[in-house]
């Protein structure tokens, strides 16, 4: 079985994250996309709680046929480095062939990475192209630029701040904005 896995923060998931499962199910040739949001960043980003990012993905991603998302991350040993969520998948799934989704954005910092080497031997990159980070090659940009930190900044803002609203309905899923706002995520 052909399964895609897509690693990220997903803080929080946003219709950028949607675009590239939808894209890499429909262009990859993948029976199935592992969605793995990532327990801690690997350089010492702050996140929102794991369970929170893990909950909006699942409502970020529930309409999309094929895709899991995997609360993995959680029960692995610290720090979190792909490769090892990567060795942890080929052990449980011997039968799958995975691919690593990565937007080429992320291709400029993979000298930072913990034993990339390991990576691509685990799972071949498949590079979604992001607007802006065009590479000769490359296939067209695919993906809209859309900034986390800017999206947790608009969810600081008064809730009767219009502008703000209308950005973020066309930034993150309508289920996704939802539970921000219900668990009050993002605030300062």
């Amino acid at each position: 079985m052909q399964v895609a896995i897509y690693g990220g923060s997903f803080d929080p998931p946003h219709v950028a994250n949607l675009m590239t499962a939808a894209y890499v199910l429909a262009a990859g040739g993948f029976e199935r996309l592992l969605v793995v949001p990532v327990y801690e960043h690997a350089f010492d980003k702050p996140l929102a709680p794991f369970e929170h990012r893990t909950r909006m993905s699942r409502l970020c991603f529930a309409g999309l046929r094929d895709v899991e998302v995997s609360d993995l991350e959680a029960t692995l040993p610290r720090p979190s480095y792909t490769e090892r969520t990567l060795e942890h998948i080929a052990r449980e799934h011997p039968d799958w062939r995975l691919r690593f989704v990565m937007g080429s954005d992320a291709l400029a910092a993979v000298e930072k990475w913990h034993d990339y080497e390991r990576v691509k031997a685990l799972a071949p990159p498949f590079v979604v192209t992001r607007r802006g980070f065009e590479r000769p090659g490359d296939a067209p940009a695919v993906l809209p630029e859309v900034s986390s930190s800017r999206i947790r900044e608009l969810f600081t803002r008064p809730t009767n701040d219009d502008a703000a609203r209308r950005e973020l309905a066309a930034l993150v899923p309508e289920g996704v904005r939802r539970y921000v706002e219900e668990h009050r995520l993002y605030r300062l």
